[in-house]
């Protein structure tokens, strides 16, 4: 029998993490995806190694650190898009709910579908604007014309494109601006009705004005998915994330340095090598 991929259940986490202070329901921390003693490996090269944490429903995580600790990597072995890079090689647990995402009877398309990826630079299909969105409710099986049209209006209006794009779906995706491009991309992910959005610095490639809107997108999205987000602006980190995740680079591997609630990670970081970070000392 295929995995349940259900996220009813609440797992035990490493972390005692009581509510938010004034923070919405749905930042009490029930774990959504449980790491426990992740590695990770590129052939003989370690990435990764001893990482341990839960992810929240409902909430934003913040991956912050320098480059090359492994941010990048921690975040495609949640939906096993590492399995796609030759001699890639994942050791630990991860735990979506009820289901070892590692379990040789997974549903990777149905895990792939629950955890969506949204990629640093705009990545539309060289197709229509409607077609982005199609063609991944297609693959899932939703045939209907009059179905396919209600979800396309829908993700586009929860990222605010519909105003903008809705008397032009048949033009090509590639003429959007890049703020448009990626905001169409959360949409492509957001059609097959994700758990969780996995982000990998999507506001990078764009201008600020763009950069701002995708910002404020996310901040909406808060509580009706589930965020992970690589960000290397400290700045936004505080701005939009719950919960925050610090990696560092320790004896050449990444290594998981401090995790705690974004305000107490940044007010009061328990570990010298967070706090050094934060105030641009060390990185």
């Amino acid at each position: 029998m295929t995995p349940s991929l259900s996220t009813a259940s609440a797992t035990a986490d490493t972390f005692t993490l009581g509510p938010l202070q004034n923070g919405p329901a749905c930042c009490i921390p029930t774990p959504i995806l449980s790491i426990e003693n992740l590695s990770l490996h590129y052939g003989d090269k370690p990435a990764l190694a001893e990482v341990s944490l839960d992810i929240y429903r409902g909430c934003i995580t913040a991956l912050i650190g320098p480059s090359g600790c492994g941010k990048t990597s921690f975040l495609s072995a949640l939906n096993r898009l590492s399995d796609l890079i030759p001699g890639c090689r994942v050791g630990g647990r991860i735990r979506f709910g009820d289901a070892d995402i590692h379990d040789p009877a997974i549903d990777l398309q149905g895990l792939r579908r629950k955890i969506g990826m949204i990629f640093q630079k705009p990545n539309p299909f060289p197709l229509s604007i409607r077609r982005n969105l199609e063609m991944p409710l297609r693959e899932h099986g939703v045939d209907r014309q009059d179905e396919l049209d209600e979800k396309i209006r829908q993700a586009l209006t929860d990222v605010g494109l519909w105003d903008e794009v809705h008397d032009r779906l048949d033009a090509p995706a590639l003429g959007l601006s890049g703020g448009q491009q990626q905001r169409l991309c959360i949409a492509r992910a957001i059609v097959l009705e994700p758990e969780v959005l996995l982000m990998d610095e999507p506001c990078s490639a764009l201008d600020p004005l763009s950069s701002a809107v995708v910002e404020a997108l996310i901040q909406r999205l808060r509580g009706r998915y589930t965020v992970v987000i690589v960000t290397h602006n400290l700045a936004q980190a505080r701005r939009i994330a719950n919960y925050a995740a610090f990696f560092w680079m320790r004896e050449k591997v990444g290594k998981l340095v401090e995790f705690g609630r974004c305000q107490q990670l940044f007010d009061m970081p328990r570990d010298d090598l967070t706090a050094a970070y934060i105030a641009g000392i060390s990185g």
